[in-house]
């Protein structure tokens, strides 16, 4: 975990990373909350299994010391998901992230729908005993960052690594949306995670917002970003 000290007992900002990606993810958006005064923690996911991953933010919610937004992006929602009962959260925020519901997994949320896939699973490399899941760096360049400036998204999947692949399998032990409010930010031209996925889990959430733009929000427009969460650590303290 990395922390931006605060002083006082204001509400802050902890922030779940996606699949492949690390703590650094957020690096733009806890700039831009240090410069609205808004405290903020990022999470490392071991990204082993999904259980380990919640019990990984729950513990960085206590060590947090004070309420907060818990924000996940894409995978992080189904970690916030889980984690988000904790007491000192009093907002979730999924950033084209994955609103599970009982029984569901990343692996097949809303399977009802049978809504197309994207082409994210192009991009996917198997170890050779296929426990593990890396990503082909110019593909993760165009699924993930296709709209980002070329040196930022070389520079992020630069850093991405592999992850197990009983991640994909997790199931939420917990339904934390359905005490705790929540936001939605559907990102409508997203090539990892349909964007009529994205709009179907939405209605899960108390508010829903749809952005222009790809996967990566928090690289491609962290002030937006930072802008909501400090809006709703304001309103939610």
């Amino acid at each position: 975990m990395t922390t931006t000290p605060a002083t006082g007992e204001q509400l802050g900002a902890v922030l779940v990373h996606g699949m492949w990606h690390g703590g650094w993810a957020w690096d733009a958006v806890r700039a831009e909350l240090d410069a609205v005064g808004v405290p903020s923690a990022a999470v490392e996911l071991p990204m082993t299994d999904l259980a380990s991953d919640v019990a990984a933010t729950r513990r960085v919610l206590d060590e947090f010391g004070r309420p907060a937004v818990l924000v996940g992006h894409s995978y992080g929602g189904a970690v916030i998901t889980a984690a988000g009962g904790h007491d000192q959260v009093r907002h979730l925020v999924y950033l084209a992230a994955f609103q599970l519901d009982e029984g569901e997994s990343v692996r097949n949320p809303l399977a009802e729908l049978a809504l197309p896939p994207t082409r994210l699973g192009e991009a996917m490399r198997f170890s050779a005993d296929g426990t593990e899941i890396g990503l082909d760096p110019a593909l993760a360049v165009e699924f993930l960052y296709g709209d980002a400036a070329p040196a930022d998204a070389e520079a992020a999947v630069a850093r991405l690594r592999a992850v197990r692949r009983d991640i994909l399998r997790g199931v939420p032990a917990e339904i934390a949306w359905r005490r705790v409010p929540s936001t939605y930010v559907v990102c409508a031209e997203d090539l990892a995670i349909n964007p009529d996925l994205q709009r179907a889990m939405a209605a899960r959430a108390s508010d829903r917002l749809e952005w222009p733009g790809g996967h990566s929000p928090a690289c491609t427009r962290p002030k937006a970003v930072a802008d909501l969460v400090a809006s709703l650590a304001g309103r939610a303290g």
